[in-house]
């Protein structure tokens, strides 16, 4: 860990009334892992959604896409 991450922990636990950072540490490592694992989830529903469309409806759905992207600025 970097000496600035280091006193920046430091300072927002000394505002949070905490004398060190181990708290912060480890709602920041919570939050990840809840962050992470519902990143996992996703990833899986989106895999079981490959191969449920017709070819037709995938094209369909990249033309949509398509024109979405060209018409966004």
């Amino acid at each position: 860990m970097s000496d600035a991450v280091r006193a920046r922990l430091l300072e927002l636990a000394a505002r949070r009334g905490e004398r060190g950072f181990s708290a912060l540490v480890e709602e920041a490592v919570e939050r990840y892992l809840v962050d992470e694992e519902r990143r996992r989830s996703q990833a899986e529903r989106a895999k079981s959604v490959i191969a449920s469309l017709s070819e037709g409806e995938a094209e369909e759905l990249e033309a949509s896409v398509r024109s979405l992207r060209e018409r966004w600025r």
